[in-house]
């Protein structure tokens, strides 16, 4: 049981710097193609790479009895849970252009706090832990983005609207992951992102098949990696994985963002940025590892 934690732990490390450095990818994609092209050819590699993947074990694993088989259901679970995906990618995708990748990467990654913010409202209860972590992302992201004059760049105002849409899309994949079978759900929304990103970049963005072939390697990285092997990691590897500790080291996917940008764009983050960024991950870390903190409690011992 010891050696499957240790290599459960070790494949969401991997996931993690997969997608970390996809965030380098998806920056240097936009030297040569717009935002929703680039996430129309990225979504429909995945979604290729995937397929094969979801057939094999629908073939292979008998349908679980506590699943919604509903195909009319499946569906539109789907493109509800594609459509915030979409919306989501979309603002990252967009921003990105405007910020560095290590920026983008750490931002993103404040979906963790969107999501039980955003649980209140629908009657979710959220511990003091969760609190005191924002409270220090906060002030991380502050030193980050925050200029001189108190405005926040571009890139990174739409890479935090990018969180809030992605922690909403954490909720509904919550609600319906536990009711249908997750990778097909999965397969639908990248679908559905495909189709709706090829509709706005034919709308508002110029098309040409050199530009795909120029972004290739980009392209592939995001698809494959990102999206194919990456989700794949996580979802073998979340099966002999503690909460905690899945939210934890998925969370390194800044970090790794930092890193990539560093040695593969030659972006360079001020001290101050730097400082911001580990006020960010501190926060992440004790948001997951003390999320029922109570300060009362810890005051009457």
């Amino acid at each position: 049981m010891k050696s499957q934690a240790v290599r459960a732990d070790l494949l969401m490390l991997l996931a993690a710097a997969i997608w970390g450095f996809a965030f380098v990818a998806q920056r240097e994609g936009m030297e040569t193609m717009g935002p929703f092209l680039f996430n129309t050819a990225r979504f429909f590699i995945g979604t290729v790479f995937l397929f094969p993947v979801v057939w094999y074990l629908s073939k292979k694993n008998k349908p679980q009895e506590n699943k919604e088989t509903s195909t009319k259901k499946l569906l539109f679970a789907g493109f509800i849970a594609g459509l915030f995906l979409f919306i989501a990618s979309s603002f990252q995708q967009v921003g990105i252009q405007y910020t560095t990748a290590g920026k983008a990467g750490f931002i993103t990654g404040l979906y963790i706090f969107f999501v039980p913010l955003i649980g209140i409202f629908l009657g979710q209860r959220t511990g003091s832990g969760t609190w005191l972590g924002a409270f220090i992302a906060v002030i991380g992201l502050y030193l980050l983005s925050i200029n001189d004059d108190f405005s926040i760049a571009k890139g990174d105002l739409l890479q935090l609207i990018c969180a809030v849409f992605f922690a909403a899309h954490v909720l509904v994949i919550g609600y319906v992951a536990k009711r249908m079978d997750p990778l097909k759900l999965s397969l639908i929304q990248y679908f559905v992102c495909t189709i709706l990103s090829f509709f706005i970049a034919v709308a508002i963005e110029v098309i040409n098949w050199q530009m795909i072939v120029d972004t290739a390697i980009p392209l592939l990285y995001a698809g494959i990696m990102s999206i194919g092997v990456g989700y794949t990691l996580q979802v073998v590897a979340q099966q002999h994985a503690k909460s905690s500790h899945a939210a934890i080291i998925l969370g390194l996917e800044g970090a790794f963002a930092v890193l990539g940008g560093w040695l593969i764009l030659d972006e360079n983050l001020s001290t101050r940025g730097l400082i911001g960024c580990a006020l960010m991950l501190t926060g992440m870390f004790l948001s997951q590892l003390l999320p029922r903190l109570s300060f009362k409690k810890r005051l009457s011992e």
